[in-house]
């Protein structure tokens, strides 16, 4: 495993499982599985409503002695309706069975996010999280959050593959150190992406996959890389990137494909549903 190191020193591991779209079920499953085979970091939300199906994959791997507590970094991100709410971090905990998370997010720009904001430093200063991160901010609500923020975002959260890396953000918060995780590491699946001839060729070249190129692609930019999966092959052939690395002739080819392709784009009335949408578990 490779690692990053956050500007409060926190280490990150730079691969991880991304847990969004996947059933409890599964999730239990896979992150056990994940927690085996040597991953450290796992990502989930509670948008995902699959906290407590991390947590039981995380206590059966503690409870077989397969990890410490210590060793794993999990993530995950408070949704805008739950912002406010008293209480709101110490469910979270008590979904996951943790004293503490790793990385404590807010998920989405929408809502009274500077309220939502404010309360993750709370617990970042009561040790209930030892870093924090924003997801999928943008433009005058990243200056409006930055502007407001004590403590200044240790991670953003972002789309982030071969086709589209916000540099322009990344270059904004250098001044604070903030890291990069990416999501949609594969481009959603994209089958384009996934046969790129670029890719093909170093998949020739490495005798790996391509999705493999792409994963070892984002390591060596240092960035946080997330794929989700509920399938052992590819949970085991995602963490099999570790064993090559690509030229940076290479990696200059990859950086080149930037700006061919974004899969998701937050419109305002997306961010005001995201704002009312109300989730299983929450009370009415």
């Amino acid at each position: 495993m490779e690692y990053t190191t956050l500007s409060n020193d926190v280490q990150v591991p730079l691969l991880g499982l991304g847990t969004f779209m996947i059933g409890p079920e599964d999730t239990e499953k896979s992150v056990y599985a994940a927690l085996k085979m040597g991953y450290r970091l796992i990502d989930t939300a509670n948008a995902y409503v699959n906290e407590e199906a991390v947590g039981r994959g995380l206590r059966r791997a503690l409870e077989e002695g397969l990890v410490k507590r210590e060793d794993i970094f999990i993530s995950t991100k408070l949704w805008p309706t739950l912002y406010e709410k008293a209480g709101a971090v110490d469910k979270t905990l008590e979904r996951l069975g943790v004293d503490y998370v790793d990385l404590l997010f807010i998920h989405q720009p929408a809502g009274n996010y500077l309220a939502g904001y404010a309360a993750i430093e709370q617990a970042y200063r009561d040790g209930k999280a030892r870093s924090l991160g924003i997801s999928n901010f943008h433009g005058d609500k990243l200056e409006k959050l930055l502007a407001h923020a004590d403590v200044k975002p240790h991670v953003i959260q972002l789309e982030t593959h071969p086709y589209h890396v916000y540099d322009d953000i990344m270059a904004r918060l250098a001044e604070y150190g903030t890291k990069l995780m990416g999501w949609y590491p594969l481009g959603h699946g994209d089958p384009e992406l996934l046969r790129d001839p670029i890719f093909t060729a170093l998949a020739d070249k490495y005798h790996k996959s391509t999705a493999q190129i792409i994963l070892r692609w984002a390591v060596q930019r240092q960035f946080i890389t997330i794929p989700g999966t509920k399938n052992p092959d590819h949970l085991r052939s995602n963490f099999d990137i570790f064993d090559f690395a690509l030229t940076d002739e290479e990696m200059a080819v990859v950086n080149g494909l930037n700006g061919t392709r974004q899969y998701y784009t937050a419109t305002p009335d997306l961010e005001e549903r995201y704002a009312n949408m109300h989730l299983p578990f929450e009370e009415k």
